[in-house]
């Protein structure tokens, strides 16, 4: 499939034609740049050539209504789809979703929360649907791959009036932080869902992103693209006291407060330069200011890397990316320098010797580092290309009744915590088989203890697995005092430690989650639904009064599974379900996540 991308700003035009058949292979490249009264700035790349120089066109409409020749004249004269980023997609666009007039309406909207890229981006949008009214043209979004960041994550602690409002955290980057990921476990040989992995994009526009086995936990961009790190002309991290402060001070309105805050801050404010190369090349003859910004860049970035190792609790990668990232070994080595005591250690000679061609993802780490560091190219425009393929490519889903069943507090036990709960060579006794065949609910209980408090009286469900599992709510974490993380079923690595008691004694174990939501469903049913294993799909759960849509919901295919989807007691709770209920899917909101 040839999927062309759009990448518009308010003072370039990128775009490219991939075939998403032929191993993701680029059939052409191209930018329009520099635009003025006397035409501007163009780029053509082809797999057989490259050519630049000046073109005629004296702004993005003029050069996007050109593009079709350009096109035609490179030999690309057939195209499937049209792909555009979009930067801001609010809270929900999790998918690269078509493009109808409805929803180019509703994305109008947000332009308050990212007026500097949206309208731009939907300029393009404008003429591309114009040019080619037949095609299928998608949206794709960067604030989408971090909607799976949890409320702790998002939430600002203001008033909540404000809160209502719209005041939370999306981020950005995210096609980028996407990409990147999947790159990275595909050059450790390891699945993007086992790894802890923190994306670092350094260019004019910087963020960091906390990446928890495959999905976004946290990233340093907020409400808009100007929280978090240092960037070319964007101030990241302030005190919001500022605006009250030069208001009264230098008497600013807070719409110039904004404009400085976006246009001359960041590397220009510290330095009046905003391209990290000429800041470098200053500090090297002596430029104090220079050398300061470089050491505040530096430090911002460590300090994310170490509070987002911490709230993941541990570190399995850093991943550099963008044009600093990519091609400052300088800036990667003042990064790292001071977290070796994460196990993080550089190598000076794999550091300097970097080569992106075809895609590369070099590894840049000591041999005796016990975190990987990895530096790749991003390819924001190719994941845009992946993401409108899978999007046309997949089957519609069927609506037809999903059960949902309420799963309350249980645990799965080991042999060894059988017998130390219960005696050695003891067998649990089945009291009662589960819809899952081969489950049952055990007549044996035990209690679960943690800092703060007990759960008594918790089910076991059998038969015995290989590793502990204790499965609770999001409310009985707080009962124990411990903040149980949202995993997949078997996912343990990292998870916290509990004690369980039983009549024959204590056995103390990691394995505490909130186990993720999930759909258990055979192969039958799942070709009847247009589902497939490892999808994350969205499903409307209870009477439509207070019914809620739950997104980021697991698709497992397993052989004689009972088809149902499981969530447990808080969610049930906030959906209007005691024991047990019913779902539908939602149209147009599915994704895999089960790459690299």
């Amino acid at each position: 499939m040839r999927v062309l991308v759009f990448n518009a700003g308010s003072s370039s035009l990128k775009f490219a034609v991939f075939n998403t058949g032929d191993g993701d292979r680029q059939l052409f490249k191209g930018s329009f740049e520099r635009f003025g009264d006397e035409g501007c700035d163009f780029s053509f790349r082809t797999p057989e050539e490259e050519n630049s120089g000046r073109a005629p066109y004296p702004d993005i409409a003029s050069a996007i209504e050109a593009v079709p020749r350009a096109l035609e004249t490179h030999g690309v004269e057939v195209i499937d789809a049209v792909g555009h980023r979009i930067v801001h997609g609010g809270e929900k666009h999790a998918t690269a979703t078509r493009l109808d007039d409805d929803l180019v309406e509703a994305l109008r909207k947000l332009t308050p929360l990212a007026p500097l890229h949206n309208p731009a981006n939907l300029a393009a949008v404008d003429l591309a649907r114009s040019i080619w009214p037949d095609l299928a043209q998608f949206a794709v979004f960067d604030t989408a791959f971090h909607l799976s960041a949890p409320p702790r994550a998002t939430t600002y602690a203001v008033p909540k009036r404000w809160r209502e409002a719209g005041l939370r955290r999306y981020g950005f980057h995210g096609t980028s932080h996407k990409y990147v990921a999947h790159r990275a476990a595909q050059e450790i040989g390891t699945a993007l869902e086992d790894l802890r992995i923190i994306s670092v994009h350094l260019g004019n526009g910087a963020s960091a992103c906390a990446i928890n086995r495959g999905r976004s936990m946290d990233t340093s961009m907020g409400m808009t693209p100007l929280e978090g790190l240092v960037m070319g002309t964007r101030s990241g991290d302030v005190d919001p006291g500022a605006f009250g402060y030069l208001n009264r001070r230098l008497g600013l309105g807070i719409e110039e407060i904004e404009e400085a805050l976006h246009r001359d801050s960041g590397l220009k404010g510290l330095t009046g330069v905003s391209d990290m190369r000429d800041v470098e090349h200053r500090a090297a003859q002596g430029d104090a200011e220079a050398q300061l910004a470089i050491n505040i860049y530096a430090y911002r970035a460590r300090k994310y890397i170490g509070a987002y190792a911490a709230a993941m609790g541990g570190l399995d990668a850093v991943v550099f990316t963008g044009g600093i990232g990519e091609n400052s070994p300088s800036m990667r080595r003042r990064i790292c320098d001071g977290l070796e005591f994460m196990g993080l250690q550089l190598d000076y000679d794999r550091n300097h010797a970097v080569a992106l061609d075809n895609r590369a993802a070099p590894q840049i780490q000591a041999y005796e580092s016990r975190v990987r560091v990895i530096v790749t190219e991003t390819a924001e425009q190719l994941m845009i290309a992946r993401e409108v393929a899978e999007a046309l490519e997949r089957p519609a889903l069927t609506p037809r009744p999903l059960p949902v069943a309420v799963s309350a507090r249980h645990v799965h036990l080991s042999r060894e915590a059988v017998e130390a709960l219960f005696g050695a060579g003891y067998e649990l006794t089945p009291a009662k088989d589960l819809r899952q065949p081969g489950n049952f609910c055990a007549k044996e209980r035990v209690t679960v203890e943690g800092p703060r408090g007990r759960l008594e009286n918790v089910a076991i469900l059998g038969p015995e697995r290989n590793r502990t599992q204790i499965e609770v709510s999001r409310t009985d974490s707080f009962a124990l005092g411990i903040d149980a993380p949202v995993r997949e079923s078997g996912k343990l690595d990292g998870t916290p430690r509990v004690t369980l008691i039983g009549p024959a004694g204590r056995f103390e174990t990691d394995g505490l989650i909130v186990a993720a939501r999930h759909i258990h469903i055979n192969p039958e049913d799942a070709q009847a639904m247009g589902l497939s294993d490892g999808q994350v799909i969205e499903v409307h759960v209870g009477e439509n009064a207070r019914g809620l849509i739950f997104s980021h919901t697991l698709v497992r295919v397993q052989d004689n599974a009972f088809t149902e989807m499981h969530i447990d007691t808080d969610e049930a709770n906030a959906a209007g379900i005691r024991v047990e209920g019913e779902g539908a899917l939602v149209e147009g909101h599915s994704a895999r996540v089960r790459q690299g």
